[in-house]
């Protein structure tokens, strides 16, 4: 057989004649032009199945919505957060800032990628490693470890002290900005280094490229407070003031969760389980917490979040949202578009196929609130969400237990809650991952 040969007019005609042939042609063509794809290949019964009665279920309050930006990865963590404050101090719909985060994500962002920019300065733009990097140096995008590191470093804010601009609840203008600046900005320390400039030269110009990322930020955002006032209004009516504390005081005094304690259990069968993953080309903050994964079966990911959920105690995880995924009605299902069986092809594909042929990426964080368990197996899991509460049940999804086989990649839960054979893994040092993994 030959390849790379031109579509003739027979190649096309047989192809024609072969659809026409296709006795159910007539009748999936006029129910997808009039419906479109998804509505078409919808599978009745999973809506039917999926209710939204769990068995451990966490009281939580009112969804967060992130709006048009990328911050779910912030939204998530900070709904863990504040979920354990509502649950201590009685304010079932308390909030920390997103925006607060977000821009100090946008400094140390940018303060690592002009260090990488200068290291490696001697490679040619067209290296894969620095490719990656200026693909997106001014991203929204992140994982947990990355929002931990900031949470450890600047604490945390009511929303109230930070709150939304119109440039956090749409940030494509500012990431447009900055991916442009930044490029630029590599470009210019890049050729100051090849040819041979001190490093005080160096580190001048670096020092002058972010005075003006803090000024765009600043002034795009708001500069965050370095003390506020707790004031507060709880469940049972009674009134709080907490006057002069700094953002490291409110997480010190009003939450206390101590990150460290937490890892991040993921499931990627393209690589091997038992082992520690490291991906340092997505570290944020230098010299901050580094993003490290613990790989291990679906079954372990599944038991750990159980546990911690039965705890009382709610879980970032990561996954493929769009991924067979009704937004409207809050659905998660890995059987909800029948597509394979519209058209009559076959798209099957492993989890480990997925990850390595680029179908599967983690694209979204969202929070786990319960679990609906029947003869000790999970049935289905209730996820709050940072899309408002205008879809699903008020904000919230109903997640089929397939769907969490096949799409989920990501649970961060405490280390008390895995196997004694899992602990041990941690002692490992970390492999070393690629920057363009199927992780990042």
């Amino acid at each position: 057989m030959k390849f790379n040969q031109p579509l003739t007019n027979q190649d096309l005609a047989q192809m024609h004649q072969k659809l026409k042939d296709r006795p159910e042609h007539k009748i999936v063509a006029n129910a997808v032009m009039s419906n479109g794809i998804n509505k078409t290949a919808t599978n009745a019964q999973v809506l039917a199945k999926l209710n939204h009665t769990f068995s451990i279920d966490i009281p939580t309050g009112t969804v967060a919505n992130q709006k048009h930006s990328g911050r779910c990865w912030l939204f998530s963590i900070l709904n863990t957060l504040r979920h354990q404050f509502a649950t201590q101090y009685k304010v079932k719909d308390f909030e920390l800032s997103q925006s607060y985060l977000f821009f100090w994500d946008k400094i140390e962002r940018a303060n690592i990628f002009y260090d990488r920019m200068i290291a490696l300065a001697g490679r040619p733009a067209s290296d894969r490693e620095v490719e990656f990097y200026l693909s997106s140096p001014g991203t929204d995008g992140g994982q947990w470890a990355m929002a931990a590191a900031l949470v450890q470093k600047y604490g945390v804010v009511p929303r109230e002290t930070f709150p939304e601009t119109a440039v956090t609840e749409d940030t494509s203008d500012l990431d447009m900005l900055l991916n442009r600046k930044m490029r630029h900005d590599a470009m210019k320390l890049r050729e100051l280094v090849n040819r041979g400039a001190t490093d005080a030269e160096i580190n001048n110009l670096k020092q002058q490229y972010m005075d003006e990322i803090y000024r765009i930020t600043g002034q795009s955002v708001g500069v965050p407070p370095e003390k506020f006032d707790l004031e507060y209004r709880d469940d049972d009516k009674k009134y709080h003031l907490d006057r002069g504390l700094t953002p490291k005081d409110l997480y010190a005094k009003y939450i206390g969760v101590d990150l460290d304690q937490y890892v991040v259990l993921t499931n990627s069968p393209d690589k091997k389980y038992g082992e520690l993953y490291a991906l340092p080309s997505q570290d944020n903050v230098e010299g901050g917490k580094q993003i490290e994964f613990l790989n291990e079966s679906m079954d372990q990911l599944k038991e750990a979040a159980i546990k911690q959920l039965q705890a009382g105690e709610t879980i970032w995880f990561g996954n493929d949202v769009l991924q067979q995924m009704d937004r409207q009605k809050g659905i998660l299902d890995s059987e909800l578009f029948l597509h394979d069986e519209l058209f009559g092809i076959n798209t099957k594909m492993s989890k480990a196929e997925r990850l390595e042929y680029h179908e599967a990426e983690v694209s979204h964080a969202m929070t786990l609130t319960g679990v609906d368990v029947v003869n000790d197996q999970p049935i289905k899991w209730k996820v709050e969400n940072s899309w408002g509460p205008k879809i699903g049940d008020k904000g919230y999804f109903v997640m089929a237990d397939n769907w969490m086989d096949d799409y989920t990649y990501e649970v961060v839960v405490k280390k008390e809650f895995l196997r004694d054979e899992t602990k041990k893994v941690l002692d490992k040092a970390p492999i070393m991952l690629e920057p363009w993994d199927s992780l990042e």
